[in-house]
């Protein structure tokens, strides 16, 4: 039995390092790129209305239009299934990995990841549906069903969709991040995995029963709570070390773009290429913004809204505050640090993962730096676990064609969080690493057989903010 999990876990890793591989990496920043060309790169001409329109008033309620949540609590909902442990240990992984220049390019793959989020999102309210119970349904498994011409090939495509989703939600939305809290709890604070197991279940399953309202109620305050917690005590972080902030820079784009690999500096024994730099980045970077995974999509379907295109711009900024700002502070924080490259005395090897970011936060604030860290990795990862279980219920819901069994999902899921907080299982992390790549193909197929109608409803829209800039002009 032994041999054969041993053979598993080895026919996995290699078929996640090719799904994960530079194929995949360039079609979905590729994706990204021809969709930016198409739309006449009006997502980032309209970058600072999308996120005026996200911080307004009118984003809070649910005036405009129909749908079962309003568009704040929508992205907000979004961005608790995506700013996750990838702010903290992924961006500390792709910098060990790729180098300090693997930073530049995570915000390379953001700046084209904001159309491809921006498009799935739109389009899944443009074809969402109101199932039997009045709530509305919808993502990319509806797109494909609705909007291609080829029924049959939108079909298989929404299957296969909705099949990875589920997957992917007791993976990488369930157990991997069940299994960070527990882990990191018990380092920093000594908790036994079974304890923390139990809390993340009792707390899964208060929340979760409730559905998408009580998911969106949670969401939309310990989201913004907890990225301007971590925000705030990453500048501290960055301020404490200024003086070394120039060279980390420097060092970050200079790795960045180095045909050769390089190293010294700041970054230790760490050397690495451009090539390098640019894998892990644009990896790490789209592992942790989620942009045309389609994943997004589902929750942004939940939203009051009267123009797809004005929840798109909404839902599309998800991208930016996860990449451009938590992942920077992060990334930063480490830069300033002088502990990328460094060696912990405890192992004896380089810092790396959760470790690294722990000992940057510990250079300034000490002990308290790694409790910090510890509550920031809690909340992200829990909120991730609240977001998935919405994506994975609908993905679930429309396997199924009914609502009626969502209820045995929500409480299996929740359950099997504590499965994942207390077992330490390197199979589910590579399956699920997996599931969450095969999600991506169809939903990239949709896009670029689409971008004719993306482009088209995205310029229509520009009429529209004309007008509203013109009214705000003479009131």
């Amino acid at each position: 039995m032994n041999g054969f999990m041993e053979k598993l876990a080895e026919v996995l890793v290699t078929v996640d390092d090719f799904v994960w591989g530079p194929v995949m990496l360039i079609l979905l920043v590729g994706t990204g790129v021809f969709l930016t060309i198409r739309t006449g790169f009006l997502t980032w001409r309209n970058l600072g209305y999308a996120i005026k329109s996200t911080l307004s008033k009118e984003a809070r309620q649910k005036t405009r239009g129909s749908g079962d949540i309003s568009p704040f609590s929508a992205l907000t909902t979004a961005l608790a299934a995506t700013i996750g442990t990838g702010n903290i240990v992924g961006v500390a992984t792709a910098m060990v990995s790729g180098g300090p220049g693997a930073l530049v390019w995570m915000w390379i793959s953001a700046c084209f990841g904001l159309t491809s989020k921006f498009s799935e999102c739109m389009l899944a309210i443009k074809y969402r549906e109101v199932n039997e119970k009045g709530e509305m349904s919808g993502g990319p498994m509806y797109t494909m069903k609705k909007a291609f011409k080829h029924k049959k090939l939108g079909a298989v495509l929404g299957w296969l969709f909705a099949l990875f989703a589920v997957v992917a939600s007791f993976g990488i939305g369930n157990l991997t991040q069940a299994n960070s809290i527990a882990e990191s709890v018990k380092t920093t604070f000594h908790v036994p995995v079974a304890v923390t197991g139990i809390v993340i279940t009792a707390l899964a399953l208060l929340i979760i029963v409730g559905g998408i309202k009580s998911i969106s109620k949670v969401s939309s305050v310990v989201v913004p709570f907890m990225a301007i917690f971590y925000v705030i005590a990453g500048l501290i972080i960055i301020i404490g070390n200024i003086r070394n902030l120039p060279a980390g820079v420097s060092m970050i784009f200079q790795m960045a773009f180095s045909v050769k690999a390089v190293g010294g500096g700041l970054c230790g024994t760490i050397v690495a290429s451009m090539m390098n730099a640019m894998r892990f980045g644009v990896a790490r970077g789209v592992f942790s913004n989620e942009a045309g995974m389609g994943s997004a999509a589902i929750t942004a379907a939940a939203a009051t809204t009267d123009h797809p295109v004005r929840q798109g711009y909404i839902n599309m900024t998800g991208t930016f505050w996860d990449t451009i700002v938590v992942c920077t502070i992060t990334g930063l924080a480490i830069a300033s640090s002088g502990m990328l490259g460094a060696v912990n005395p405890d192992t004896g090897e380089l810092y790396k993962g959760a470790d690294l970011t722990i000992a940057a936060f510990k250079t300034v604030l000490g002990t308290p730096g790694a409790w910090l860290v510890c509550i920031g990795i809690a909340l992200f990862a829990f909120s991730t676990i609240l977001g998935w279980e919405y994506h994975g219920e609908k993905a679930f819901e429309y396997l199924l064609g009914t609502h009626k069994y969502n209820m045995i999902y929500r409480i299996i899921f929740s359950l099997i969080a504590y499965v994942g907080a207390t077992t330490s299982l390197e199979i589910v992390w590579n399956f699920s690493d997996i599931a969450n790549a095969l999600m991506a193909i169809p939903n990239l197929i949709c896009l670029l057989a689409l971008s004719g109608e993306i482009a088209k409803d995205i310029k229509e829209f520009q009429k529209v903010i004309k007008a509203e800039k013109a009214m705000k002009k003479h009131s």
